[in-house]
């Protein structure tokens, strides 16, 4: 099964790492995903821009309204997220706290729909 690994952010958090730190968190993080991404358990990841580059699109009554950054108010941000294949939810979760981003926010581990399952219940 597919699960998502949102990575979830602490800007305060992460600015009191040096940029050494970081820089050594981030080529973990890659060398990380490089050698799952080789076992065929990541299937894909991205890191995100910051909020501030980010818009929400919401339509009510008809009408479009654009926001600056994301909508939500909360202290962590959606940063990332890594696309994993799992034998189980405890497996995902297990994947997810290899990556150094939970100690600077959250990661959310999330099952994948079937959308080929959806496509055909709905007609598609």
């Amino acid at each position: 099964m597919k699960y998502l690994l949102l990575v979830y952010i602490d800007p305060e958090l992460l600015d009191q790492a040096t940029t050494e730190q970081y820089d050594g968190e981030m080529r973990h993080c890659i060398r990380h995903a490089d050698s799952l991404a080789s076992q065929g358990t990541l299937l894909g990841f991205n890191k995100l821009e910051s909020p501030a580059q980010a818009r929400t699109v919401r339509i009510r009554e008809g009408r479009t309204t654009v926001f600056d950054g994301p909508f939500a108010e909360t202290k962590e941000v959606l940063a990332g997220y890594n696309l994993v294949e799992a034998d189980s939810l405890e497996q995902a979760i297990e994947l997810a706290s290899r990556f150094p981003w939970a100690r600077y926010g959250s990661m959310e581990v999330r099952p994948v729909a079937d959308m080929e399952a959806e496509r055909v219940r709905v007609g598609a």
